[in-house]
């Protein structure tokens, strides 16, 4: 794992870029290589022979290297949007498939590259596109690199339209069903079990969805003593829900309140 340089509210400590590969093995696979910063990047060209490089969804923070990392390794970039993807730089090809390099991901595919078996997996919820990547033989009960789907502290946010709450509770049934697989997140530090922070950020969905449901309730009840039938805004809902949030989160808030919203009022399906 290389940390990038960009912490903030939002990303935590940084962006992780994680390094894939067999012990020994010369080539190695890039997850997210991250914001466009020369040292970060040119850390990561280092590494070895990038024979692959994968998104885990769209975030700027992910993704804003892309160009220049594919420029100093002429590896293929695949991610579940066709946008972010890239074709192998001219020459032999260097990975050991055959497979779709640089067409965007599928849910479910197998991908054997620098020695090891990734499984990709749609993760949806935090944004359409996200992927999360599974290392069925690291430790004991393998590795899931879960970009922004789940974080190494705090939970994660919802960025709604692209991103629904009805998806995301559906991925965190199937990330659950992965056990004791270590969690390997793109900010904050490593978990020990999947299973354990999928159910325990259901649970935190499912008190936020309480305290959603009670809000609006208060927001109308007191809109109707005043006479107005309007239903309650995202923003009154945030100001009771997420009172005492610092200011620099507060937009993310409202995006999650809109994700809430929206699931609690049937409007969140594709």
């Amino acid at each position: 794992m290389l940390l990038a340089p960009n912490p903030s509210p939002m990303t935590l400590d940084g962006t992780q870029s994680y390094a894939v590969r067999f012990p020994g093995h010369e080539s190695v696979v890039i997850v997210d290589p991250g914001p466009a910063d020369d040292p970060h990047l040119e850390a990561l060209a280092a590494l070895g022979n990038v024979a692959l490089i994968l998104i885990t969804h769209r975030h700027a923070d992910h993704t804003a290297g892309i160009d220049r990392l594919h420029e100093l390794t002429g590896a293929p970039v695949r991610a579940a949007a066709a946008e972010f993807c890239r074709p192998a730089a001219a020459g032999p090809p260097a990975h050991d498939t055959a497979v779709g390099f640089g067409d965007p991901l599928r849910h479910g595919e197998l991908i054997t590259e620098a020695g090891v078996d990734i499984k990709v997996l749609a993760t949806p919820g935090h944004t359409s596109d996200s992927m999360s990547f599974f290392l069925p033989e690291d430790g004991t009960h393998g590795a899931m690199i879960t970009g922004d789907t789940i974080l190494g502290r705090g939970t994660t946010i919802l960025d709604f339209p692209d991103g629904t709450l009805g998806d995301y509770l559906e991925t965190l049934d199937l990330l659950a069903g992965f056990g004791d697989a270590t969690v390997l997140p793109a900010h904050g530090g490593t978990l020990p079990s999947l299973a354990s922070i999928a159910r325990a950020y259901r649970t935190h969905r499912e008190e936020r969805l309480a305290q959603v449901r009670a809000a609006v309730a208060q927001v109308e009840s007191s809109r109707a003593n005043a006479g107005s039938p309007a239903a309650a805004t995202v923003a009154e809902v945030a100001d009771v829900v997420y009172a005492d949030v610092d200011p620099s989160v507060r937009s993310a808030a409202e995006h999650s309140v809109a994700a809430q919203l929206a699931y609690l009022r049937g409007g969140d399906h594709r």
